[in-house]
C-alpha cells in the first residue's frame, strides 16, 4: 500500500506543480485566453494565491517524507489539496464546465486516498 500512496502523492505533487506553475507564471487574462473561463470569477491576486496554496500544497506532499522531517505535514498537505481542488470542483459545477470538473473531481478522491493513508496504517 506505502508504494500506492507514493505514486498516488507523486501525482497529485506532479499536477499541483503544474496547475501553480501555470498560474503563479501567467497573466489571468492570458489564463483565461487559453481556455480556462474559470479565472473570470476571481482576481488576479486570487488565482495567484491559489496557485500559492497548490505549489505548498505539492511540496507538503513530497518533501517531507523525502527528507525524513515532519511527516506529519504530508497528510495535512493532502488534506488541503483535497478541500482546494473541491473547490475547484465546485467552481466548475457552478458554472456548468462539466467537463472541466472530471479531473478537479479525480484529484480530490487521490488527495483523499493520500490523506487517509497517511493519517492511518500507512503513516511513516
Amino acid at each position: 500500500m506505502n508504494t500506492y500512496l507514493w505514486i498516488a502523492a507523486g501525482f497529485a505533487a506532479a499536477c499541483a506543480f503544474g496547475a501553480a506553475l501555470l498560474k503563479l507564471t501567467q497573466p489571468r487574462q492570458r489564463i483565461i485566453d487559453a481556455g480556462l473561463k474559470w479565472a473570470e470569477g476571481f482576481t488576479d491576486s486570487q488565482v495567484k494565491a491559489i496557485g500559492a496554496a497548490e505549489l505548498l500544497g505539492g511540496i507538503g506532499l513530497v518533501v517531507p517524507p523525502l527528507i525524513d522531517t515532519a511527516e506529519i505535514l504530508t497528510p495535512i498537505a493532502a488534506v488541503g489539496l483535497a478541500l482546494l481542488w473541491s473547490g475547484a470542483v465546485v467552481t466548475h459545477v457552478r458554472r456548468r464546465e462539466l467537463k472541466e470538473f472530471v479531473p478537479s473531481a479525480v484529484l480530490v478522491a487521490l488527495a483523499v486516498f493520500v490523506a487517509y493513508g497517511r493519517f492511518g496504517d500507512w503513516s511513516f
